[in-house]
């Protein structure tokens, strides 16, 4: 299976510079301090923007994008059931006569 890729390829330069900028500077750091915990967990958040660069695709962006055509879907079916319930209350009033005492 095919990952499709979800960030364009200047994106994916930068997360490639930025996560082995970051990825040098927390190893450096866990270096100096190896009982530190948020250095290994830092170093292991670079070496995944290093990973997503590399692949083209970033998990967070396509859950963006998920979220936001099912949003977009929802207000479309929202706006059809809303305009068939004007129709159908648009042809009710013309259908019905009123009454007129001359």
């Amino acid at each position: 299976m095919k990952v499709q890729s979800n960030i364009g390829i200047i994106n994916a330069m930068l997360r490639i510079t930025c996560g082995l900028t970051m990825l040098a500077y927390f190893t450096s750091k866990m270096v100096r301090r190896p009982y530190k915990q948020s250095y290994i967990l830092m170093a292991a958040l670079a070496a995944m923007k290093v990973a997503e660069g590399i692949v083209r695709y970033c998990p967070m962006t396509a859950m963006y994008n998920t979220g936001q055509s099912m949003y977009s879907e929802a207000m479309d079916n929202m706006m059809d059931t809303a305009s068939s319930f004007n129709d159908d209350m648009t042809s009710k009033d013309s259908n019905e006569q009123t009454y007129n005492p001359s």
